[in-house]
């Protein structure tokens, strides 16, 4: 058992009974050091823990304790430049703050750290009032169910799922077996779940026999087995193959034939691939694979499928096109909106209907949030490419519009084909639906999101908790070298306009403080941000962007530890600057990117918009929000006007199909909430079973 992970995901512990006895005053304890850290034990793991043996439950309480602070980032000492902060900062002169900066840059330039010494003041006691998470009992079983479920995914998984994910194959070995299910829907999962094998099980021919179909599912996984990017949106360097490896992989391909056709959807990286195999040292044993590596390698003639159709399209000959694409359903579907368009007709609406049952249920859902509000107006259209690194995408939306009956037509077609699909699934009997989860949007596409407290998908509109600061922070240590980290963040209007920007360069704005720059981190190093969220809506700011970036250009990947998160405090200058128990959110940065925008909070509507994003160009002198500017704005935009697929929709189909809709909590047999039942934060539970 992993009870690090089993909090984290499902908020639950596994403990079983012993032979101990303990006193209530030794229970109260173990309370007492979990409730700062903002959480709380059930009745039900108090009974349990109660009869552990003195050794067994002193483990329990450190593996406890540790992997909290771990989760709210209480686990470092926090030491702003200003350490009484936010007030020092409001009442210092404006000498004082750029003096105190200017000796501090100094410093860098002589090689020597240099902060103000300051008395740290005694704080006033924490005033504000924050509900303890409650951390329930769970099972052996129940914690299994997490690898299955992720397994199960038909939409790409996370960076952190693929680490707990390789933490089952490591202490399960061969038993991990046990926890596969029968089909793994998604390549990349089962390029992840390849790896795993052949790295911590003996079961890597079986397993890989059983998944591996085509030529791109070889791709992915030397692409696992080389700790690449499995979507192929980034290049991967090869790494050099052992001879088993090399033997398992060409026999792979041998299987399926050689796959020619899938291989030159990727002709360069198989050229780079074979540099790795040498198939020639294998041509008796492998002839076919032989031969499509001589096509790739040589650019035989060779038509292919994505050729043909794209021939079709330029020529508008839609019924040629829907004659291949029929034989590829989820191509089909990615590619209605354009076929629509080339002929308005029903010819491409009926082909759709055809095959729509064998369109997977995320592309589906997709199709659906698209032309539900196909018609709308929009300025941008907006696109998350594929990779390891959470991108946007934004260009003006100069799509003509569509007849509204073929757009509906095409709802009722997606609605259909997931209700029928979703009826074949175990009943749910009386169901209630949270109406706010139709600002959470469905997790499809989880492969870049941040390793977090709480993790939703991008786009996913959160309330924001009670109070009327928001207090921003992060916290790193130095790489290689001396490593400046900025923490921002920029005030928009309601046209997205730029009204204020806090950043290291303006300590103070109209009701927006600073703690300082701090330029080096040795030891580690923290920033904070205060936001007054009425004096920023009294001057006309309603979206506030919380941006960081990298001043001396290292990746978030390069760096120890650099972790990100915010608080919401009624009375900022009582409890500590660092409050463990008022993080709403801690998410790490470590991704292949020097600038990151996690979040946008919509203060007029008092909600959190997560995005999660890297900008993708980074300036060539001073890596700053200034410089970043029109990049911040336009994605601001794009994201607060965000079309996705929703939770509500998705929830609402599964009751219609396999239950009854009831309008209380008290009512239902089966929860789908925001506090109770299923909630948006179960990622693993919705991609495993109701995607």
């Amino acid at each position: 058992m992993n009870n690090g992970i089993y909090i984290r995901r499902q908020r639950k512990v596994h403990v079983t009974n012993g032979n101990g006895s303990h006193s209530k005053a030794t229970m109260a304890a173990l309370l007492k050091n979990i409730e700062p850290l903002g959480f709380t034990l059930s009745p039900e793991v108090l009974n349990v823990a109660i009869t552990l043996s003195t050794p067994d439950l002193k483990a329990f309480h450190d593996e406890l304790v540790d992997g909290l602070r771990q989760m709210v980032g209480a686990h470092v000492l926090y030491k702003p430049m200003y350490p009484n902060f936010p007030k020092q900062v409001m009442d210092a002169s404006a000498a004082e703050l750029y003096f105190n900066a200017m000796l501090h840059y100094f410093g860098d330039w002589i090689g020597a750290r240099i902060l103000p010494k300051y008395k740290v003041e005694e704080r006033p006691v924490l005033q504000d009032r924050k509900e303890l998470k409650v951390i329930g009992l769970g099972s052996v079983v129940d914690f299994e169910r997490i690898a299955t479920r992720l397994l199960s995914a038909k939409t790409s998984i996370s960076e952190s799922d693929k680490e707990d994910l390789t933490w089952f194959a490591k202490h399960y070995g061969d038993d991990l077996a046990r926890l596969v299910p029968d089909v793994v829907p998604l390549k990349e999962n089962i390029a992840v779940l390849g790896s795993l094998c052949i790295r911590h099980t003996t079961l890597a021919e079986s397993m890989l026999a059983k998944h591996i179909r085509t030529a791109t599912d070889v791709l992915r996984l030397a692409v696992a087995l080389s700790d690449g990017d499995v979507s192929l949106a980034e290049n991967t360097k090869f790494k050099g193959f052992k001879k088993p490896e090399r033997r398992v992989l060409l026999a792979l391909l041998e299987r399926i034939g050689g796959g020619t056709e899938d291989m030159l959807r990727h002709a360069e990286v198989w050229k780079r691939l074979g540099e790795r195999l040498h198939p020639g040292d294998y041509a008796k044993r492998y002839p076919k694979t032989l031969a499509a590596f001589r096509v790739v390698r040589d650019a035989l003639p060779f038509q292919t499928f994505n050729r043909t159709v794209e021939l079709a399209l330029r020529q508008r000959d839609v019924a040629g096109a829907l004659t291949h694409l029929r034989t590829r359903p989820g191509e089909l579907a990615r590619r209605i909106d354009h076929l629509s368009r080339l002929r308005s007709d029903s010819n491409a609406v009926d082909a759709f209907e055809d095959v729509a049952a064998k369109v997977s249920s995320p592309v589906l859902l997709q199709v659906l949030a698209h032309f539900r509000e196909r018609n709308a107006p929009k300025e941008l259209r907006t696109f998350f490419p594929k990779g390891d690194v959470g991108k946007v995408r934004a260009i003006t939306n100069e799509q003509p519009a569509l007849p509204e009956q073929l757009c509906q037509r095409l709802v009722a077609i997606c609605q259909s084909s997931l209700r029928e699909r979703y009826r074949q699934l175990a009943p749910l009997g009386r169901v209630f639906v949270d109406e706010r989860l139709r600002g959470y949007t469905v997790p499809a596409g989880l492969r870049s999101a941040s390793k977090a407290l709480h993790t939703v998908a991008r786009g996913s509109r959160i309330e924001l908790p009670d109070g009327g600061t928001v207090r921003f922070f992060i916290w790193w240590k130095d790489g290689a070298d001396r490593t400046d980290i900025d923490l921002s963040a920029i005030g928009l209007g309601e046209q997205h306009e730029f009204v204020s920007h806090i950043a290291y360069f303006q300590l103070r704005d109209n009701g927006g403080h600073h703690s300082g720059d701090i330029t080096s981190a040795p030891e580690g190093a923290a920033e904070f941000i205060d936001v007054n969220i009425e004096v920023f809506r009294n001057r006309g700011i309603r979206y506030l962007v919380m941006c960081v970036g990298a001043y001396t250009h290292q990746a978030f990947c390069d760096l120890p530890e650099c972790f990100a998160g915010f608080m919401m405090r009624q009375a900022p200058n009582s409890g500590e600057i660092f409050e463990a128990r008022t993080v709403e959110n801690k998410f790490d940065l470590t991704g292949r990117t020097r600038f990151a925008l996690p979040m946008i909070i919509d203060l007029a509507e008092r909600k959190v918009v997560w995005t999660d994003l890297a900008l993708k160009h980074q300036p060539g002198t001073h890596n700053n929000v200034y410089n970043n500017l029109s990049s911040i704005t336009l994605v601001a935009k794009a994201m607060t006007s965000l079309v996705k697929p929703d939770l509500y929709t998705l929830f609402r189909l599964h009751a219609e199909a396999r239950g009854e809709l009831v309008t209380s909590v008290d009512q239902a047999d089966t929860i789908f909430g925001i506090d109770d039942g299923i909630k948006p934060t179960d990622t693993d539970h919705i991609v495993g079973e109701f995607l």
